[in-house]
């Protein structure tokens, strides 16, 4: 079994920034892609981010790239989220996920059905 426990989700005037953890325990975190999904009031859950096992690729939705960031400490079996220019509609409940199949190349996969252990979120609000 995987636990996946979110933090660092908080409120933040536009343009600010935000560093989300996600900490991984009990079965093996290092060999699998890690992702990062949000989910607004009303809307599904959509793709963010993720990065591979090895942390040598990585992936960006198209309205965040250049602004946050993925990356991951396999020694402290633990993924972040760097969010900086942080926008209003960046508000989301925000999730990691481990992906099913291990070792995944530099096709990552964004589909939420790839993905197949969750956080239960951490809230990112942003004011404008």
């Amino acid at each position: 079994q995987v636990q996946l426990v979110e933090s660092g989700g908080g409120l933040v005037q536009a343009g600010g920034s935000l560093r989300l953890s996600c900490a991984a325990s009990g079965r093996t975190f290092d060999t699998y892609t890690m992702g990062w999904f949000r989910q607004a009031p009303g809307k599904e859950r959509e793709f963010v981010a993720a990065i591979t096992w090895n942390g040598a690729y990585t992936v960006y939705t198209d309205s965040v790239k250049g602004r946050f960031t993925v990356s991951r400490d396999n020694a402290k079996n633990t993924v972040y989220l760097q969010m900086n220019s942080l926008k209003p509609e960046d508000t989301a409940v925000y999730y990691c996920a481990r992906r099913k199949k291990e070792y995944s190349g530099r096709n990552i996969a964004r589909g939420t059905s790839e993905y197949d252990y969750w956080g239960q979120g951490t809230q990112v609000t942003v004011s404008s």
